[in-house]
């Protein structure tokens, strides 16, 4: 319960966030994407969302895959890093009435089964703008 009440409290606190494309993110930030290895070299992030900050959370997908990760700067145990090359992904289901508390999200299933979301704040065009991108790219490079 505790964490949830975290959750909602520090996306309520950083709600002004909004989407980025991999043009507005900084060489520093896509170098500590890529020390994830949620990034290759040559790899183009298209759009970006965090819940919280670049160094804490991110949600983006590249002209290769879809990516989600949550650091814990506390205790690294509960690090999240998942992602899904196209190829691998076998659904993409949209959400964009989550309720009060959660974010819009996409639920990517892959092809062994394995899910995990990609959580996207913003105003509803933006949010359906990234999803409806995501969607695009997943159909074009599977």
């Amino acid at each position: 319960m505790r964490e949830v009440l975290i959750c909602f409290l520090l996306i309520f606190l950083f709600s002004c966030n909004h989407i980025e494309t991999g043009d507005s993110l900084g060489k520093s930030e896509k170098e500590y994407i890529l020390r994830l290895k949620l990034l290759d070299e040559n790899e183009k992030i298209y759009k970006f969302y965090s819940e919280y900050k670049v160094k804490v959370a991110g949600n983006f997908f590249t002209d290769k895959r879809i990516a989600k990760y949550w650091i814990d700067e506390r205790n690294k145990e509960n690090d999240h890093i998942v992602f899904a090359f196209y190829k691998d992904i076998k659904l993409i289901d949209t959400v964009y009435n989550a309720g009060a508390t959660y974010t819009p999200y996409m639920l990517i299933t892959k092809t062994d089964g394995t899910t995990f979301k990609v959580s996207v704040n913003g105003k509803k065009a933006e949010v359906k703008s990234f999803f409806e991108d995501a969607l695009n790219m997943w159909r074009q490079y599977r």
